[in-house]
């Protein structure tokens, strides 16, 4: 199968690392013209060095804003009114005791996680609609069907955006617009890589053992049994904005191993 995305613009969100630098890549070396959006200067420059160099294209661009906040999304859509795919990856997290969230945090993670994606396709979607082309991504979690007891607060962010995805996709019924959401599970992000060395420094393992007792005793359902590359979550995001992916929307598309416990 070869994808090609030439003639079409790309935005994603939290692009300047892990999983959505990998997806920029991606769309990016089929051909979109891919913009990368991140809230420090210097970490999208060097995003987007990165995206040169990996995908050979001089036509990349970047947006310095915060679109978990209103002004930062109205500096995103000044800069860049257009778009043919939308890829909402921005998002936080962090373990938490549930009796320890207070409203401000419930707040801070609903606005970063979900009123960016909510913002955003609310503008592209129409002009993707009125072309009668487009691609929305919303990035959630196996964490949205697997609350993690751990970060509530996360897991019901992620779950939000699984019936933000599925109202828009509704919403844009035959216009040749499709929103589907995508799931990770635990990826070899920066972020995940520094956590589990914290781990591994404080039970006196290696990085790379601790990663098989996270999932045991985390994840104890994966099927994969072991943590996914960016790039592996990537290809199917990359698919999903294709021409080819025309019959997929309203869809919670999975690639967290098979931690899920169910054949639907």
């Amino acid at each position: 199968m070869i994808i090609d995305l030439s003639g079409k613009t790309a935005v994603v969100t939290g692009s300047t690392g892990g999983i959505g630098l990998a997806i920029a890549t991606g769309l990016a070396r089929a051909g979109a013209r891919t913009v990368i959006v991140g809230r420090q200067q210097e970490r999208v420059d060097a995003a987007l060095a990165q995206l040169r160099e990996a995908s050979g294209r001089q036509d990349v661009a970047g947006v310095v804003c915060d679109p978990g906040t209103v002004e930062g999304c109205e500096a995103l859509i000044a800069q860049e009114p257009d778009a043919d795919i939308l890829v909402n990856n921005l998002g936080i997290y962090g373990a938490r005791e549930f009796f320890d969230i207070d409203d401000a945090l419930w707040q801070e993670f609903f606005d970063v996680n979900v009123m960016s994606g909510v913002r955003l396709a609310r503008h592209y979607a129409q002009g993707m609609r009125d072309r009668g082309w487009g691609r929305i991504q919303f990035i959630s979690s196996e964490s949205a069907l697997n609350i993690p007891t751990e970060m509530v607060h996360y897991g019901v962010s992620k779950a939000a955006l699984q019936g933000l995805s599925r109202g828009l996709a509704k919403v844009m019924a035959g216009t040749g617009v499709t929103v589907n959401t995508i799931l990770p599970g635990p990826t070899r992000t920066e972020g995940a890589v520094k956590m589990m060395a914290d781990l591994a420094a404080e039970r006196g393992v290696s990085p790379s053992e601790m990663e098989a007792i996270f999932l045991q005793e985390n994840r104890p359902s994966t099927l994969l049994r072991r943590f996914a590359s960016p790039e592996e979550v990537a290809n199917l995001c990359v698919y999903a904005a294709s021409p080819q992916a025309s019959a997929t929307t309203g869809a919670a598309l999975r690639v967290e191993g098979g931690i899920v416990e169910s054949i639907a």
